[in-house]
Order: structure tokens, then C-alpha cells, then sequence
């Protein structure tokens, strides 16, 4: 049986445009390892979609006198747009706001009140008197209690990390109209996360030795410090998922609570979709599955401690409500590696001073792939990163393509004219063919080693480091000068390059896909190393949804070295890259602000 990856992708508020440092928080990293490990034939699912409840979406449609329902549309189907065109491998991209989603959660909640992890309270919480009615945690903004930051959300501070009690928070304003809101009683469900703190704390210390710093700071350091306490799940709101009791109309389950279920709804979603309505067992009661949760620092507290804590709460009580004989636990999750923030030209990325680079907006100047080089290069995985246009220039002109692209043409393009398309025979390799050859299939160890332990950032510098041995090797070999006096020995080199450019091809594939499907064409191979995007209608009766789907069927990549054999018919190369003029660094520097 092959193992299994659950690769379980942040749900981004379908409330604003997607920009860069959203895509190198989470949503590029989880493709490059979902795209390794299909390679490495295990059995993965990609899971994700839309936050359709959250507050910024209510937030949002206030500002522009709308529906909620009408921004999370407006939004999912730029984010749908923007996935496929970055090539993001989602075998299920859905939302929030479907009859599965809200049956799955209101399950859950069932499920954790069955098993005596919830208890109501009355709290107090924000109320806008001149709006009459209950203001949602992230309508309220203030000064944090712990560190002081001026621009908290009532639940959460940004900058600490901490998650915040809202009656706490100092000098409380609404968001809205900015008038000082007043705290008033009502009462709400908690997840009783005292209960479940020795095993959170043994499910932390589990992982200690290999996650990284930053999660394990704002978690186990949290529970450490301070211990936890139980956190309300429901909310007085009109545009969310009800909570499934009689007498609790008018209230909804809090976002933070419900929007991370949509990893499990998600997976029952694949079922549905595929005729199989087990599948989703393959990874969530399977306890050998290796879930990795790609998020951003911001999202911490609620995949690392909050998430697990419902997974744990739940015991078999979920699988045996979803009618199985002999019902299991859910799989913990295996890894949070959690990214840092990444900024703008020294300055933090911020929609409202138009100082972002959008994805979108990007890829209508700039193809996919030089956009996937740089956000790895510099993906913020140990500390906050930046963008910066001049380094992205040098980047794409510096590395892609005169280290690899160039690398790939000229030899493709010198092979293909003195052999006629044919791939030379070798004849018998010297020492130093022989090395250039173990040195690369060295990497598929090498660099399988980074991306396993989700060091991407690593993986691909050793990736560029071996494109830059072949370089060597033909610098020392001079294939363009021996063609003239001694064509076994040029065809000895030929041969040998292209058979490590035909290996590099899949080490750089999980990162810059759409130039390695190119190469894979150029070098005479029928199918295709990866599978294709697509999309996909459903109707309830809540809607129609608009779903992104992944197709595997014609996938035939593996992540091995070149088996390259003289003899084979090749195609005439096209240029991998492009060359970017130096004119696009101030281009862009003066659309920002």
C-alpha cells in the first residue's frame, strides 16, 4: 500500500485579492511538496477553498453595501482564476459555504458536545449601540495587553502572535465607524480547552524534535507559560454556519472554529466527488498518513493547538456519526511548517496603500514559473523575507536563465543540430562522466531530503547548485570545440549533459513545473510529467459552487533519475525563459504607493 500525504493548504478570507507574500506563506509551498510527493508515488490529497464566513468577508460587503454571499463569490472565482494560471495542484479547492461544509462541522460540534468538551458561558462581548448588535472579534481593533501593538484584532494580536481574551483589549474602536463599542453579556458555547490540555501538550512534545521554532514558540511555549482556557465557538451572527441546537437561532459557529474542519469536509468532498464516499478514510483514519498543514505565522495558535485540540476531542465519535463499523480517531496532524511573513521592499505588505504585488496582476506582465523561482528563493520558512524588484530581476536573469535555461537551450539546441535529433551514443563514459552523472542522481536524495523535512528555500538551491556542476562540466569538456576534430568525444559529453539536463528536469519540477513539462516535450517523451487543472461545477441547496480539481490520470513524472537512452528522438528547443530588460525594476517600483 503506498503511503499516504494529506496536504492541507490555508483557507484564504475571500475578502480581498491574493499577493505575494499570501502565496509564499502557504499556498506555493504546499504545491511544490504536494507536487514531490506524487512523484515519489505516494498517494496525496490537496485540500482547501475559500473562507467564505469570515469576518473580512462581512467586513468587506459592509463597506461596499452588499451581501457577504456576493464577496465570497466575487473573490472565489478570482481566487480559482489565479490558481490555475500559478498552476496550484488542489485535488479539491472548494469553500465554506456548502451543504457539506456546514453538515460536516455542525457534526463535529455535536460530536465535541457529546463527548463533554464544551460548556456555555456568558460573556461579555463587543456591542456597537449605535448599530444595535454584537460586533464579531475582528470588527474591533485596539491596543494589545501583551505587547502593546496599537492595531490588535479583539481576538488576536498580528504582531505577538498571542491569542487575545477581547474584554482585555485597551482602548477598543470599531472598525466600522470608529466609535468605541461597550462590552454586553450573551451567552455562547466553549471549547473546553483546559480538558484537553495534557494531550495537546503530549501531541506538541511529540513533535518537538523537527518542527520548527517559530510554531513551537506560539504554541507549546504558550501552553507552557500560560496555560489554556476555553475559547468561545459560536457567535451572535446572521452569515455563517447555525449552530445545530433548538434554541440557539441567531447565533453561528465562530469562523475560527469551523473554517479549520474544512480540512476534513474537504476530504469528504473528494469522496463525493469521485463515487467513493469512503476515500476520505484513506487519510483521516489511517494513522500512518503524514499531514502537513501549510499556513502562515498569523494562523499558529489555530492549526497547532486549536485544530488538534478538536481532533482529539472528537475520539471515534466523528467516524462512528458518519456511520462506520468499526469507527477510529482522526490523524493528528504530522507537521505545521508554519512560514513567516514576507515583505515589500523593506516595507510590510499593505492592500490599503497599494503596496503589494498581486498575484494576478503579476502573471498578466510575467510567466508562472519565474514568479514560483522567486518566491522559493526567498520564501520566508526561519524569518520574515522581502520582495524586491531588483532581486528578482538578477534572479531571473542571474539564475533561471543563465544558469539553467541557457544550460538546457544551448545543449538541446547543439545536440539537435549535429544529431539530427537523435540522442548521441556515449560510447564508454571517462571518470569524469561518470561523476557529473552520481553527482546528479545524487540529487534526487539530496534534494528529496530538503523538501521532506519542507526546507524548500534549501531543496532549491541545491537543485541550482547541481545545474551549475554541469555547467562545469561542459566548460571543462568544451563540447562546441571538439565537434571539430573529434566528434565521439563531443558526443560523449553531449550525451552525458543532456542525460543530467533530463535528471534536473524533475529535481526542478515541484518548483517550476510549467518550464519542466516544456523540457519533458522538447526531450521526446509522450505524456505528461504532472497531471492537469480543471474545473468543476456542484449545485446544493445552498448554491452552485465552482470547484478546482486536479486530474493525475495522464501523470506519468517519478521522482528518479534520467533513463535517457542513446538513439532517442528529441525535439528542437524553444528558449525555457525569458530575459528581462533592467527597465522593469523601476516599472514596477513606481506602481507601488
Amino acid at each position: 500500500m503506498s503511503e499516504t500525504v494529506l496536504i492541507a493548504v490555508a483557507w484564504p478570507y475571500a475578502n480581498a485579492e491574493i499577493h505575494v507574500g499570501n502565496l509564499t506563506g502557504s499556498y506555493l509551498p504546499a504545491d511544490i511538496a504536494a507536487r514531490y510527493h506524487r512523484l515519489k508515488g505516494r498517494k496525496v490529497l490537496m485540500v482547501s477553498g475559500s473562507d467564505a464566513h469570515g469576518t473580512p468577508i462581512t467586513v468587506r460587503a459592509d463597506a461596499e453595501n452588499t451581501t457577504p454571499l456576493a464577496v465570497y463569490q466575487r473573490f472565489h472565482e478570482g481566487f480559482l482564476d489565479l490558481f490555475q494560471q500559478l498552476g496550484l495542484t488542489y485535488d479539491v479547492f472548494t469553500s465554506t459555504h456548502t451543504e457539506n461544509h456546514f453538515d460536516v462541522a455542525q457534526k463535529i460540534f455535536l460530536a465535541l458536545k457529546q463527548n463533554g468538551f464544551m460548556y456555555q458561558q456568558t460573556q461579555e462581548q463587543w456591542y456597537s449601540p449605535a448599530q444595535n448588535r454584537f460586533l464579531p472579534d475582528r470588527y474591533v481593533e485596539g491596543t494589545c495587553y501583551i505587547c502593546g501593538y496599537d492595531n490588535a484584532r479583539s481576538d488576536q494580536c498580528d504582531k505577538c502572535g498571542n491569542l487575545l481574551e477581547p474584554g482585555k483589549l485597551i482602548n477598543p474602536r470599531s472598525k466600522i465607524d470608529n466609535s468605541t463599542p461597550m462590552l454586553k453579556e450573551t451567552e455562547h458555547f466553549f471549547l473546553d480547552l483546559g480538558k484537553l490540555e495534557p494531550e495537546i501538550e503530549k501531541f506538541l512534545t511529540e513533535r518537538e524534535s523537527y518542527w520548527r521554532q517559530n510554531v513551537l514558540r506560539q504554541s507549546l511555549g504558550q501552553i507552557q507559560t500560560d496555560g489554556l482556557r476555553g475559547r468561545p465557538i459560536t457567535r451572535d451572527l446572521d452569515w455563517g454556519i447555525p449552530v445545530p441546537i433548538k434554541g440557539q437561532e441567531g447565533k453561528c459557529l465562530y469562523v475560527w472554529f469551523e473554517a479549520v474542519i474544512g480540512y476534513l469536509s474537504a476530504a469528504i468532498e473528494f469522496g463525493k466527488l469521485t463515487n467513493d464516499s469512503d476515500a476520505w478514510r484513506d487519510w483521516w483514519t489511517n494513522q500512518e498518513t503524514k499531514s502537513f498543514y501549510f499556513i502562515g505565522k498569523d494562523n499558529i495558535p489555530f492549526h497547532a493547538i486549536i485544530w488538534p485540540a478538536e481532533l482529539l476531542g472528537l475520539s471515534t465519535t466523528f467516524d462512528e456519526m458518519m456511520g462506520a463499523a468499526e469507527p477510529k480517531p482522526l490523524v493528528l496532524p504530522y507537521d505545521v511548517p508554519a512560514n513567516e511573513f514576507l515583505n515589500l521592499e523593506g516595507q510590510k505588505i499593505s492592500g490599503s496603500r497599494n503596496w503589494a504585488v498581486y498575484g494576478r496582476d503579476f502573471l498578466s506582465r510575467y510567466d508562472p514559473d519565474p514568479l514560483r523561482y522567486y518566491l522559493t528563493v526567498t520564501m520566508p520558512e526561519s524569518r520574515d523575507a522581502d520582495w524586491d524588484w531588483n532581486d528578482f530581476y538578477h534572479r531571473n536573469n542571474d539564475e533561471l536563465v543563465a544558469t539553467w535555461g541557457n544550460l538546457a537551450n544551448r545543449v538541446l539546441s547543439f545536440a539537435y543540430k549535429h544529431w539530427e535529433g537523435i540522442v548521441p551514443d556515449p560510447g564508454e563514459h571517462t571518470q569524469m562522466d561518470l561523476d557529473l552523472i552520481n553527482t546528479v542522481e545524487a540529487g534526487f536524495d539530496s534534494v528529496g531530503k530538503e523538501i521532506e523535512a519542507v526546507r524548500l528555500r534549501a531543496a532549491l538551491q541545491e537543485a541550482m547548485r547541481i545545474a551549475s556542476e554541469v555547467n562545469k562540466y561542459l566548460d571543462q569538456t568544451a563540447p562546441w570545440v571538439t565537434i571539430k576534430t573529434d566528434k565521439p568525444a563531443a558526443a560523449r559529453a553531449i550525451y552525458t549533459a543532456m542525460r543530467a539536463i533530463d535528471s534536473l528536469k524533475v529535481l526542478f519540477s515541484p518548483f517550476i513545473p510549467f518550464t519542466s513539462e516544456n523540457l519533458h516535450e522538447y526531450l521526446g517523451y509522450p505524456g505528461k510529467l504532472f497531471g492537469k487543472q480543471y474545473l468543476t461545477e456542484e449545485n446544493d441547496n445552498l448554491g452552485t459552487h465552482t470547484i478546482l480539481r486536479y486530474d493525475s490520470t495522464e501523470a506519468t513524472g517519478r521522482w528518479e533519475p534520467s533513463k535517457l537512452q542513446p538513439g532517442h528522438l528529441f525535439q528542437k528547443p524553444l528558449p525555457l525563459f525569458k530575459k528581462l530588460d533592467p527597465s522593469i525594476v523601476e516599472e514596477e517600483r513606481n506602481r507601488l504607493g
